[in-house]
């Protein structure tokens, strides 16, 4: 492919004193990236595609966003990744192709009378030379519905190129008219092995990097360094800097894994308990459950609760998961979580994070039955069809006389008289005798709760069928 523009270069040719957009020192973002104080990752931000490590599946030889950056012809965009992926690197090097003004904004900090002032400028550069703006907004999620709102219009007609970036979940947190308006892209964490070529590049760039202090990295370090920093390149180059300054201290030759280790100081759950995450945990967690595998339910429930989850949330939804995916294949599985829930409150953290757990590992390795949850389902959907069915007469309550002289309880059949306990009789709505809802399974106590139901509906079934003979007669007279 052509030589790639420098992903500053439109930056940089406005960057002179007076030019339009330039603060007041005549410095653009683009000549701050290069400056020697500024951030090592802010520094080695990659200048072309070329550059770019990671994110193969879209900028990889004939991918849908590579394309898109080839020909210039850019609609407008969401990335959404987590930290240190790419999103403002991609967002320049867009702009860079469209040879189009890269206006890069915080959700976090600005608000509409910021991006008023901004589409005003963008207004005059499209009259005065011709030149797109590239409104690139991180954090876009931080914007509320109204001021996502007021972005609409000018985004429909074109004024200029929107590209948000974000680390939540487009679909929660932006809103539908923007949304439709926009393609999202989700990028990956980087994998280790690209943080580790990110951060020896780094460590080797005499130009904008650390190349400078002639210090090598071990092996060691630098797998380290790509595990460690949980797909994070901003991260990683951070720490790497860090390590470099400890190694220099130290007059060390290399950056050592006790050097890095230093660094990274400790490793931070990526959580956010009202956002994708939070989901995507808990479902993780009851699905692992579901499928019987307590080493995972086992992890997810230490990622749940080192990440900050309210205990107490868990221990509802734990509970939640015995009535729902064990139900009464193990009808001790309500009373163990219970029993966890109790022993929480009881002692809370750290001691009853261990309840939790037990309850968890128990839930896991029980035999597994949903079928209470279908049969109150199917039950629930009969109750909303027919929500005014009467009470049969024979098994209502008959307090008064003139309920008794009305029929009511008449004809009932007192079960624990009755040979077995059972009594020959229905309790349903006439109009829906003999529905079935509850079908136990074949595992754990309900092969047991299966052989007592067969019997108990045979038990029944005559007297159903005689009812049924005496209604159709009567009706036939």
């Amino acid at each position: 492919m052509p030589d790639e523009p420098s992903l500053f270069a439109d930056l940089e040719r406005e960057a002179r004193p007076g030019a339009a957009g330039a603060g007041k020192s005549g410095r653009r973002s683009g000549d701050i990236a290069r400056a020697a104080d500024a951030p090592l990752a802010a520094r080695m931000r990659p200048r072309s595609l070329d550059e770019f490590v990671g994110q193969s599946r879209l900028v990889g030889r004939g991918r849908p966003l590579r394309q898109l950056i080839e020909t210039g012809r850019v609609p407008s965009l969401i990335f959404w990744g987590p930290p240190g992926t790419g999103k403002t690197t991609l967002a320049g090097l867009l702009a860079s192709r469209m040879e189009a003004a890269f206006v890069p904004f915080s959700a976090v900090t600005g608000g509409i009378p910021r991006v008023r002032k901004i589409l005003e400028e963008a207004k005059a550069r499209r009259a005065a030379t011709g030149r797109g703006t590239v409104l690139f907004v991180d954090e876009i999620h931080r914007f509320n519905r109204a001021q996502q709102d007021a972005l609409l219009p000018h985004v429909e007609r074109g004024a200029v190129t929107l590209i948000g970036a974000t680390t939540e979940n487009p679909s929660f947190e932006v809103v539908g008219p923007l949304l439709s308006r926009t393609r999202v892209f989700v990028l990956d964490p980087l994998a280790p092995e690209e943080v580790g070529e990110i951060c020896a590049r780094a460590l080797a760039d005499e130009e904008r990097g650390l190349g400078g202090s002639r210090l090598s990295i071990d092996p060691d370090a630098l797998s380290r360094l790509g595990i460690e920093s949980d797909g994070d390149a901003r991260r990683a180059l951070n720490a790497l800097e860090t390590a470099v300054d400890l190694a220099r201290a130290n007059q060390a030759q290399a950056v050592s894994g006790e050097h890095v280790a230093a660094a990274l100081q400790k490793r931070f759950a990526r959580y956010d308990k009202s956002g994708e995450e939070h989901f995507n945990l808990i479902s993780a967690l009851h699905k692992a459950v579901r499928g019987s595998d307590a080493d995972a339910a086992l992890y997810w429930l230490a990622r749940l609760l080192d990440g900050g989850e309210d205990p107490m949330y868990l221990a509802r939804r734990v509970v939640r998961m015995a009535a729902e995916d064990v139900g009464l294949a193990d009808p001790d599985a309500l009373a163990v979580t219970i029993a966890a829930r109790d022993a929480y409150h009881f002692l809370g953290s750290p001691e009853g994070d261990l309840a939790l757990a037990q309850a968890v590992t128990y839930l896991a390795i029980a035999p597994k039955s949903n079928a209470v949850y279908r049969a109150f389902g199917a039950a629930s959907g009969a109750a909303r069809e027919t929500p005014a069915e009467p009470v049969p007469l024979h098994i209502r309550n008959a307090p008064t006389r003139l309920m008794k002289e009305l029929g009511y309880g008449s004809g009932y059949r007192y079960d624990h008289d009755e040979e077995d306990g059972v009594a020959a009789q229905s309790y349903l709505p006439e109009s829906m005798r003999g529905k079935i809802w509850y079908d136990p399974g074949d595992r754990g106590w309900e092969v047991e709760a299966r052989r007592r139901l067969e019997r108990i509906r045979r038990s029944r079934a005559p007297a159903e069928a005689k009812k049924a003979e005496e209604e159709e007669g009567s009706s036939t007279e």
